[in-house]
């Protein structure tokens, strides 16, 4: 009896397809240095904040500084995207990202950092990540075959957990070894790999058949669009949703940590590394599901494994079982994410241009993105003050 042939780990239909090509690898592994960079970032901010004042809501509005942008222009960033060069426009929004994140390490070596300048060169870079979000997602099918674009979507989803896996603990040994500066600079150092394979990418872009719309037209057009095509609305509004169920899962995490395990800080960095986690195993197993079986199919068991994961967290109180039910909100989380992440790409890369303009699902983008940040921005000042500990 003949074994069957090995199969390669770089197949077609494998996570790791995308990795084959070497533009989607650079950027990819790029981007994994700029996600861990900013997550490093606001592990020393919150730190620098607790050093300057003991106002549990200032530090709680350093996570909405950096995740609130986000939220707010998410529309605007889309139709930029689709408005110009898309690698100019990241270019653009990560040199913004630098800007911040330079201006933030300087200030802070010179001890001039105030809790309100902190807030507010937070906004900066977050904005800048904030619009390179959606320039960023849709290149993805300039980058890749469309027989790999779900693996890519799974891939771009691995790089942010594998960062919110580690980010937090690497951040806190980096503060613990070297302060909240060392933290800042970190950051403003791992922007520059994402620069320099963006600045490199020799894009070739296809010249549109129509003149270039106002931004505030492009916007209107957008959701004149989406509101017109159904099946572009059932994408948008599952995206909606698992962004904000992710995104609260993550914000109310400290709750969860002290009031219902009975955990500090410890037991917080491990459930919501839990949860990364999940996300990773998430992604990595996309193509087997995708084999068994269809994207309306996984979706709906995506959302009741989602379900049931979230209310064994609400009713344990047992470190392991919330941990384990965390990873399987994670993994579900992402294979959600990544489904409806893929159909909008096919959707845009089936359709011709002047039946599809770009924006539309440039935006789509934009507001999958923007759900989860506004999630953990609206939540983060009502949570966090509750788990703070008193003041010696």
């Amino acid at each position: 009896m003949t074994e069957p042939p090995k199969r390669s780990a770089f197949a077609p239909d494998s996570i790791a397809a995308p990795l084959r090509h070497a533009v989607f690898r650079r950027i990819w592994l790029a981007s994994l240095l700029s996600n861990l960079g900013i997550l490093i970032q606001g592990v020393g901010a919150a730190w620098a904040m607790t050093q300057m004042t003991s106002s549990a809501d200032k530090v709680a509005l350093v996570q909405t500084a950096l995740m609130l942008p986000v939220m707010l222009i998410s529309m605007p960033a889309g139709a930029i995207a689709d408005m110009h060069d898309r690698r100019i426009v990241a270019l653009i929004s990560l040199a913004i990202a630098l800007t911040g994140a330079t201006a933030l390490t300087v200030l802070a070596w010179l001890n001039l950092v105030t809790p309100n300048l902190l807030l507010a060169l937070c906004f900066v870079v977050g904005s800048g990540m904030a619009l390179f979000g959606p320039a960023w997602q849709s290149s993805v099918s300039e980058q890749v075959p469309a027989e790999t674009l779900p693996a890519a979507v799974a891939l771009n989803g691995i790089s942010y957990n594998i960062a919110r896996s580690f980010g937090p603990a690497i951040g806190g040994i980096v503060v613990a070894s070297a302060g909240a500066v060392a933290a800042f600079a970190v950051n403003a150092v791992l922007y520059l790999p994402l620069l320099v394979v963006l600045f490199l990418w020799n894009r070739v872009s296809e010249p549109s058949r129509l003149p270039r719309e106002r931004l505030n037209r492009a916007m209107v057009s957008g959701v004149r669009y989406i509101n017109h095509s159904p099946s572009i609305k059932i994408v948008l509004t599952r995206t909606l949703v698992t962004g904000i169920i992710g995104g609260s899962v993550s914000a109310l995490m400290p709750l969860v940590a002290r009031d219902l395990l009975h955990g500090g800080a410890q037991t917080y960095g491990i459930m919501l590394g839990a949860f990364g986690m999940g996300a990773v195993i998430g992604a990595l197993n996309i193509g087997e599901v995708r084999k068994r079986l269809s994207g309306e199919a996984a979706v709906r068991a995506c959302a009741l494994s989602m379900a049931g994961a979230i209310a064994a967290v609400a009713m344990s109180d047992q470190p392991v079982l919330t941990a384990a039910a965390l990873v399987l909100a994670g993994a579900v989380w992402m294979l959600a994410r990544s489904s409806t992440s893929a159909c909008s790409c096919r959707r845009r890369a089936g359709l011709p241009a002047a039946r599809s303009p770009p924006f539309k699902l440039r935006s789509l983008a934009g507001l999958r993105s923007g759900a989860g940040a506004g999630a953990i921005s609206r939540t983060s000042p009502v949570c966090k003050p509750r788990c703070s500990s008193p003041r010696a």
